[in-house]
């Protein structure tokens, strides 16, 4: 037979030739795999490999002591060679012997088993996560705020213009966005349950990660305070659910035809006359509405209004409709029917079962008194102020 044939029966045996079966790693090789991947990432992230000091992260000198035991270890270096495409491990051998008494560093080494202990390499012991010593900082630094009196009246202000809706919250935006927006002097928080405000901001500085920061201090509605700087602030404020910036009442109304690009759209007070024939209300037609607010169409809500005895078992009129911004419906719908409680229509209709119901939400009210409620709801003036029938305005009361 000649070569040409021998290479032929080869090639046409190699077809069914076993695959090369893929090496098996243990699991203590699989952690050093991982463990070398995370600095990979870090390096790919920063542009450089770890580095040692005190004033780095935590986790870049955790990383760094981690590089120097793999590049110690031989058994590290020959199973990760293969991977090693930032020449990571090309670096000289420290030696524990060399680098004592340097840095602290040894004694974060020691928290980090080696690896012939069989523990996994990324497993920290003893050390506190960044996000851990972050809430510890955040919360260690909160201390009694010796001179609240001078605050508590700010509170107070605060909680009256939300309770009128002069001032509204808004949700922290879970996103990067967020982290570069300043925290300024003067504005309100809602924080672990707790309203911050924020007192003083002071000179701005680098942090040792290159990003700007400031130290703060800032005044809780429980009568403490803290000196957390700026980042601190909003990282604790993106990782609260509940948190909340409370607005400021000079910022503009609450309602307005053009929202604002940061502005989320929160539905339509809509004002509406009944086409009822019920006595009173044909009696009283130009000043009986219903005041309402929906987060949808308003064309959608009144549809079957004939058939819906909140709506009296009859069609109605749109009259007016308010756009609305950054605010609860809830909550506005109940301000806009405590300023109106005495003009209540009270009337009892049966519903189309036959059965007796009290509509809720229709006033004897001039078209014209509603619109002033809403344009003082908007400048933040409509706290303290009722709906007088017998002179058909709104009036402060005390």
């Amino acid at each position: 037979m000649s070569k040409t044939d021998l290479d032929q029966l080869a090639a046409d045996l190699a077809y069914f030739a076993p695959q090369e079966k893929k090496v098996a790693r243990s699991p203590k090789e699989e952690r050093i795999i991982a463990g070398f991947e995370e600095i990979q990432r870090f390096v790919d992230e920063h542009g450089h490999a770890p580095r040692q000091g005190e004033d780095l992260d935590i986790f870049e000198r955790l990383y760094a002591v981690r590089l120097r035991r793999l590049r110690e270890l031989s058994e590290c270096r020959e199973l990760l060679t293969p991977l090693d495409r930032q020449g990571l491990l090309a670096g000289d051998v420290i030696t524990a012997s060399e680098d004592k008494g340097k840095i602290d560093l040894d004694a974060l080494a020691d928290d980090l088993k080696d690896f012939t202990g069989g523990s996994d390499i990324t497993e920290l012991k003893h050390v506190r996560s960044t996000a851990e010593r972050q809430a510890a900082d955040e919360i260690a630094q909160r201390e009694k705020c010796e001179d609240f009196e001078k605050f508590k009246p700010l509170f107070k202000s605060v909680q009256a213009d939300l309770d009128s809706g002069a001032r509204i919250t808004r949700q922290i935006r879970k996103d990067a966005g967020f982290l570069k927006t300043d925290i300024r002097k003067g504005e309100f928080f809602i924080l672990g349950g707790q309203v911050a405000y924020v007192a003083e901001v002071g000179e701005t500085f680098k942090a040792p990660n290159g990003q700007s920061d400031a130290r703060m201090r800032v005044i809780y509605s429980n009568g403490t305070e803290s000196d957390l700087l700026l980042r601190s602030m909003q990282r604790a404020l993106y990782k609260d659910d509940t948190s909340r910036r409370i607005s400021d009442p000079k910022a503009g109304p609450l309602f307005s035809s053009e929202k604002d690009d940061e502005d989320l759209a929160s539905g339509t007070v809509y004002v509406l006359r009944s086409k009822s024939e019920h006595p009173m209300v044909a009696a009283n037609r130009d000043i009986v509405h219903k005041i309402g607010v929906t987060g949808g169409s308003v064309e959608k809500r009144i549809a079957n209004a004939e058939k819906e005895a909140t709506y009296l078992l009859s069609g109605v009129e749109v009259v007016a409709t308010y756009q609305l911004f950054n605010i609860s419906r809830t909550k506005l719908e109940n301000i806009i029917h405590r300023v109106f409680e005495p003009a209540r229509l009270n009337i009892e209709i049966k519903d189309r079962f036959g059965h007796p119901f009290t509509p809720r939400e229709w006033f004897l009210v001039p078209l014209f008194v509603i619109d002033e409620a809403i344009e003082k709801i908007k400048d933040g003036t409509i706290s303290g102020c009722k709906y007088d029938p017998e002179s058909a305005s709104l009036l402060e009361v005390s």
